[in-house]
C-alpha cells in the first residue's frame, strides 16, 4: 500500500531545510511511501535577504519546489517545518496556512495526519510553544496530530544540549545561526518522519 507524505517547510538559513531532509529520509524508510518536499514562499524583501546573508544560504535548497496550499489534500500526511518567531510559527508559514480557507470549508484535510518540527536560536526560545500553537491550525482542519513518543530514546539524551520533545523534532541554531542540527536532533527528525508515515499508512489501510 502506498502512502503520500508531504514535507512543507520554510527555512531562512538552512536549519529547517536540514531537518526537513532528515524527516523525509525517515519517511522514505517506510515501504510504499511517496515523499515530496515543498518550501513555502518567501515574504522578506530581497535586499534584506542579501544584507543578512540569507539569500546565499537559501541557494542550498533553491531546487525545492514551492508549496501550493491546493496540493495539501493529495497527501495522507503533512509534516510542517517552521523556525520560531517569538514562540510562534514564522510569518511565511502563517501566510501559507492562511491560504487554506477553502480547504477548511470543504473539509479537505479532515483525517489527514499532521505533524510539526521547528528550530530556535536559543535553548529556551519557544520550541514547544511554536509546535503546540501550530497544532491549533491543524485541529481546525480536522487533522490527526502525531508527535514523537518516548519510544525514541534520543529524547532522553542528557549528555548534550539538544532539541527534540514529544511534540516534535527541533534544533538549536544559536544566536548567530552558526550551530547546525546535531546528529541527535537529525535522528529524532528521521524518527518523526518514519513514525508519522507509519501512522498514516495504518490509517489509510
Amino acid at each position: 500500500m502506498s502512502v503520500k507524505v508531504h514535507v512543507v517547510f520554510y527555512s531562512m538559513y538552512g536549519h529547517i531545510y536540514r531537518m526537513a531532509e532528515a524527516v523525509a529520509e525517515g519517511a522514505r524508510e517506510v515501504e510504499g511511501a511517496e515523499v515530496s518536499l515543498f518550501q513555502v514562499a518567501e515574504l522578506v524583501p530581497e535586499e534584506a535577504l542579501v544584507r543578512t546573508g540569507a539569500k546565499a544560504a537559501r541557494e542550498a535548497f533553491a531546487h525545492i519546489p514551492p508549496a501550493d496550499p491546493k496540493r495539501l489534500p493529495e497527501a495522507d500526511a503533512v509534516l510542517f517545518g517552521t523556525p520560531t518567531r517569538f514562540g510562534n510559527m514564522c510569518a511565511q508559514m502563517r501566510n501559507f496556512l492562511d491560504q487554506t480557507g477553502q480547504l477548511w470549508l470543504k473539509g479537505a484535510l479532515v483525517g489527514k495526519v499532521g505533524s510539526v518540527f521547528t528550530s530556535t536560536a536559543t535553548q529556551h526560545g519557544g520550541q514547544e510553544t511554536t509546535i503546540t500553537s501550530f497544532h491549533s491550525t491543524l485541529l481546525h482542519h480536522g487533522m490527526v496530530i502525531v508527535g514523537v513518543p518516548y519510544t525514541e530514546p534520543r529524547l532522553l539524551n542528557m549528555a548534550e544540549i539538544t532539541g527534540g520533545s514529544p511534540y516534535g523534532a527541533s534544533t538549536l541554531a544559536g544566536g548567530d545561526g552558526s550551530r547546525l542540527p546535531s546528529e541527535n536532533e537529525l535522528a529524532i527528525a528521521r524518527f518523526q518522519g518514519r513514525h508519522v508515515t507509519q501512522i498514516a499508512k495504518k490509517l489509510a489501510g
